[in-house]
């Protein structure tokens, strides 16, 4: 159980540091707002034009007696409106990551040299439309998986009971993971580590990733929030990246960096501390 104060802790760490890098900040947002303003439109879309969706769907319910057509034909839309919601906050990470490559991978970057002893950021070496090539591969995956997993626990909401107190536990926990996946695909995507094995780090530390993740998806249901977040979110990721394949973190390195920039410098003639 410690792991999940540890991933919730990876959590609050990258948000602390996109908070000291402003700029960082700044280029990271721009993703989440496209990202924001596409899912928006096509939401609106679905609450405006989705029954008449559902009505051209359905040609064999217009001889149905009222008011079954028209409760069916609700209860469809409703259904239609919530999957694509449920959709939305699963794919939202992977879409924005995707549209941000660049600006994410270069957030990474410098968060892996804040924090590595050596000062040094593992590169890919790869092209950059061949890193966007693997990403839009591994996500559609990631997506894959997790749509099925919201069909079944949207299936399992109807039984009473179970279906309002512990499935929706058991969807944060399973959004979570996925959005923990996504987020630590840009750091280890760039030390060559490959889907399957990046799912199986993962779920060796489970509790851990539930701490960043689980925390994490329950904000991204509030709208908005995902934008904000998302900057953070990757730099934290990154910290529990290299946590995952056991590589030493430095830890106050950006706090150090600040401090080194601060302190007066000693007179001339007298000698320094060595650091």
């Amino acid at each position: 159980m410690r792991d999940l104060g540890v991933g919730f802790r990876y959590l609050l760490k990258g948000q602390r540091w996109v908070a000291r890098h402003g700029r960082s900040y700044g280029f990271g947002l721009l993703p989440g707002l496209i990202t924001l303003v596409l899912y928006a439109a096509v939401l609106v879309a679905l609450a405006l034009w989705g029954e008449d969706a559902v009505t051209w769907a359905t040609p064999f319910a217009d001889d149905w007696s009222s008011p079954w057509a028209g409760l069916f034909r609700g209860f469809l839309t409703a259904v239609l409106f919530a999957l694509s919601l449920l959709l939305a906050v699963v794919t939202f990470t992977a879409v924005t990551l995707l549209i941000g490559q660049p600006f994410y991978e270069n957030l990474s970057e410098k968060v892996d040299r804040d924090v590595s002893p050596d000062g040094h950021a593992p590169e890919s070496g790869l092209p950059l439309w061949r890193e966007l090539w693997i990403s839009a591969r591994d996500s559609l995956r990631i997506v894959v998986r997790a749509a099925l997993w919201g069909v079944l626990l949207f299936g399992c909401g109807f039984i009473p009971v179970v279906g309002q107190t512990v499935v929706p536990v058991i969807g944060v926990c399973v959004t979570g993971f996925f959005l923990t996946e996504e987020l630590t695909a840009v750091a280890l995507q760039r030390r060559s580590v490959e889907l399957r094995t990046r799912l199986a780090l993962l779920r060796s530390r489970k509790t851990l990733v539930w701490g960043f993740g689980a925390p994490l998806a329950a904000a991204f249901l509030v709208p908005f929030v995902a934008v904000f977040l998302m900057p953070g979110a990757v730099a934290g990721a990154t910290l529990m990246a290299r946590d995952l394949l056991d590589e030493e973190i430095r830890e106050g390195g950006e706090e150090g960096d600040q401090a080194a920039t601060t302190l007066p410098q000693p007179p001339s003639g007298s000698s320094s501390p060595g650091r």
